[in-house]
């Protein structure tokens, strides 16, 4: 099977305002935000941003068609998408016409690559840095997969590494890292398909924990290094930030909804119940206290009718811990498989809906720092972005967020469409949408 390069975004003049759309597609709710972004003047936004985003219009409904962060039904998420779209368009006023769009599902992954090349000359050209990146990008694609970052994460030149842009350099061997994030094919594929039935084109797909990170993360965080994980309804993704840059990407399919599901089972009440009942008095961690308050807990008898009972809450933090400590389990292992053990132990981020559980710090806190130093954990709301409501600045929007912030630093990344590659575009590339390239891109 061949390679898939996503949609490639243009980059973003720091002198344009533009007004821009995106959808945060996930597992529990489906959101649409459309805003205006204008170039931020001295000292109006956070470092490493170019632009100052006003939110004008937003739009939610609830997701379906969805599973493990994945397309599997696509007229639900269909339904799904045009209901949110709808809502932010009303709000805002402006027709959608384009969406940036976020994936979580599809066995995210990254890779990391090096290449080198002889420089010809002897001085470094933009064509050298050019050659050198597109051959360690090709190192990191793989069969079935479909690249959504590529981002060079440092240059050596005859050897010396460090070198952040060699562009007029001497040298006789340019060399680049690259990591490669990417997602399976098929998913990537069906994502776009979902969107583009709602007659939207997809300007760019981005993975959901670097979406996050772009939205939460201050500046020095990212440099000094930082694991930041978004607990979703169905899918647990995270990401790990060093030296300024996505350093690696990787999700796994638990989520907050197995939370939801392991107190419906235990408690022997309906699904709708269980959610109730988690988000007032979920804990993942007990107290004394907890012993002697008591919860109602509606059971079903054979009659579908609402029985009422008592249990005392440390009944339901004891079914929800178990939970919380297998999700954040299971990101300690895979981090430190990766080689990242280090920075999840310094210092975390979380967000995603089911990070607002109480509790859930502390847990993290103790899971992930593995017998070192405590870690440093705390709660990831978006940054920098004006007209939210008050309901759409806690970390259950972070993501939604980071793709309003990605297009000011798209341009880091380094895409190159090459024969025997294809972009994830779904259907087929047609006659006429060459012909439209052409034109856009002549004139």
């Amino acid at each position: 099977m061949t390679h898939f390069l996503t949609p490639r975004m243009r980059p973003l003049s720091p002198r344009r305002s533009l007004t821009l759309s995106v959808l945060d597609v996930g597992s529990a709710k489906v959101v649409c935000l459309i805003a205006q972004l204008k170039p931020a003047g001295e000292g109006e936004s956070l470092p490493g941003r170019t632009h100052v985003a006003r939110v004008i219009g937003i739009g939610h409904a609830r997701s379906a068609g969805l599973k493990g962060g994945a397309v599997v039904n696509l007229d639900e998420a269909e339904r799904a998408i045009r209901s949110a779209v709808d809502a932010a368009e009303r709000m805002a006023r402006v027709e959608v016409r384009s969406v940036i769009v976020n994936l979580t599902g599809g066995r995210l992954g990254s890779v990391r690559s090096s290449a080198g090349i002889s420089v010809r000359g002897g001085e470094v050209t933009a064509r050298d840095v050019d050659a050198a990146l597109a051959a360690a990008a090709s190192q990191g694609m793989q069969p079935g997969r479909a690249v959504l970052h590529t981002l060079p994460t440092g240059f050596t030149l005859d050897g010396q590494r460090g070198v952040t842009d060699p562009e007029g350099l001497i040298g006789r061997s340019l060399g680049v890292d690259m990591h490669v994030v990417s997602a399976d094919a098929a998913a990537t594929r069906n994502l776009m398909l979902a969107v583009e039935r709602c007659h939207l084109d997809v300007e760019a797909v981005v993975s959901t924990p670097y979406a996050s990170g772009l939205a939460c993360l201050v500046d020095d965080e990212a440099d000094m290094g930082v694991a930041l994980i978004d607990m979703g309804a169905s899918t647990t993704s995270f990401a790990v930030f060093a030296g300024g840059a996505l350093a690696h990407a990787d999700a796994i399919a638990v989520g907050g909804y197995h939370v939801t599901m392991d107190v419906a089972r235990g408690l022997s009440t309906r699904i709708a119940a269980a959610e109730r009942l988690k988000t007032l008095y979920g804990s993942a961690a007990l107290t004394p206290a907890d012993e002697r308050e008591l919860i109602s807990v509606p059971l079903v008898d054979e009659f579908e009718r609402d029985i009422p009972n008592h249990a005392p809450k440390s009944q339901l933090t004891r079914i929800i811990q178990p939970r919380v400590e297998e999700i954040l389990e299971l990101v300690r292992d895979r981090l430190r498989h990766a080689g990242f053990g280090a920075e999840a132990s310094r210092r975390v981020v979380l967000t995603g809906g089911a990070s607002q559980l109480n509790g859930m710090q502390e847990a993290a806190r103790r899971i992930l720092s593995a017998g070192a130093a405590p870690a440093r954990v705390r709660a990831g709301r978006p940054l920098g972005v004006k007209g939210l409501p008050e309901a759409a600045k806690g970390p259950a929007f972070a993501a939604a967020v980071g793709l309003l912030v990605y297009p000011q630093v798209a341009f880091v990344e380094h895409f190159e469409t090459r024969a025997g590659y294809s972009h994830a575009r779904a259907g087929a590339d047609n006659y006429l949408a060459r012909v439209g390239r052409w034109i856009k891109d002549s004139f």
